[in-house]
């Protein structure tokens, strides 16, 4: 029996509801989280901390410490830019820098405070490694072999409705991606790291990035590269004061957020390496849990939607708590 990734219409799920012509019996539905908690440990993978990047930003107005963890995109995607942010975060790159930027419901933006930003008074800007590469923007989405494109064509239509900005989203080692006959990229979620770039044909070297804070900003995607998601810390950045300047960078100086570090995970000492998992998104937990997030039968919703844009559905990942 084939399981919806995305969508699974109303009608079809009527059809499978034990009715009774003489009386109704009521089924009860967890909620997407119940059935996240109840999945197996069999269905959660592991995520290496050397594919992570920890981001220290100086503490807030109570003294509270304040850490960003962002995981970065695995192969085939975006790998150009993630290979010069390695080396950027080894270079120490970012210590001493900033957050410079918040636009309000859509991103927050980091780096260099005089990287494009014309109200900051900044006359020069640091120093980039000189091992960087540049990316080409042919590398803002991936072609797909022959086996892949018979699958999607095949497999996808019948169980994944179109998406808005392309064919077909579905889900890749944990990633959402939207899809067509040819290619597949990485999508612009809440939560997505990007990479800042000037105009076309620059596509930013990765010094300096940005995550999403508001609805998900779909015409970005194959224009700007993706290269991570924030998994945990995001209230450190999407609570910031908005920028009352031009695109929500800041005037102001003393308003930008000072970043103190940022490290790949498994360059830290051992005892602060973060250790994180999420839910596997080919694993049967996964599948009950998009089909109850893109129809919502827990006692709370009156109608099911009958599906969900594939950003409505983010993939649950878990700190591992050790011992």
């Amino acid at each position: 029996m084939k399981k919806k990734i995305l969508m699974a219409p109303f009608a079809a799920l009527l059809a499978l509801a034990p009715l009774s012509a003489q009386e109704p019996e009521k089924k009860e539905y967890p909620s997407p989280n119940a059935i996240v908690d109840a999945a197996p440990a069999d269905d959660w993978t592991s995520i290496a901390a050397s594919d992570l990047l920890v981001m220290d930003l100086a503490s807030d107005a109570k003294g509270e410490a304040r850490r960003v963890i962002i995981q970065l995109i695995p192969p085939p995607f975006s790998q150009g830019w993630v290979g010069n942010i390695r080396k950027l975060a080894a270079a120490k790159f970012w210590d001493g820098t900033s957050i410079n930027r918040v636009q309000d419901n859509y991103v927050v933006q980091w780096g260099d405070a005089g990287y494009d930003n014309p109200e900051s008074g900044e006359t020069e800007q640091k120093a980039l490694p000189d091992d960087l590469v540049e990316v080409p923007e042919s590398e803002y989405d991936v072609h797909m072999h022959m086996e892949e494109k018979i699958h999607l064509s095949h497999n996808l239509q019948l169980e994944s409705p179109a998406d808005a900005y392309a064919s077909w989203g579905y889900f890749d080692q944990g990633w959402p991606i939207a899809s067509d006959t040819v290619s597949k990229w990485p999508v612009h979620c809440y939560g997505a790291v990007g990479v800042g770039r000037n105009l076309s044909p620059d596509t930013g070297s990765g010094a300096e990035l940005y995550t999403v804070i508001g609805h998900a900003p779909r015409h970005l995607d194959r224009n700007i590269a993706v290269v991570g998601r924030i998994i945990e810390g995001m209230e450190h950045l999407s609570s910031l004061p908005r920028g009352k300047g031009q695109l929500g960078f800041y005037a102001d100086a003393s308003k930008r957020v000072p970043i103190q570090s940022i490290r790949i995970g498994s360059n830290l000492p051992p005892e602060d390496q973060p250790k994180f998992e999420y839910l596997s998104t080919v694993s049967g937990t996964f599948f009950e849990y998009a089909d109850a997030r893109a129809n919502r039968r827990d006692p709370f919703f009156i109608k099911p939607a009958g599906g969900a844009d594939i950003c409505n559905i983010p993939v649950p990942v878990r700190r591992v708590m050790t011992k």
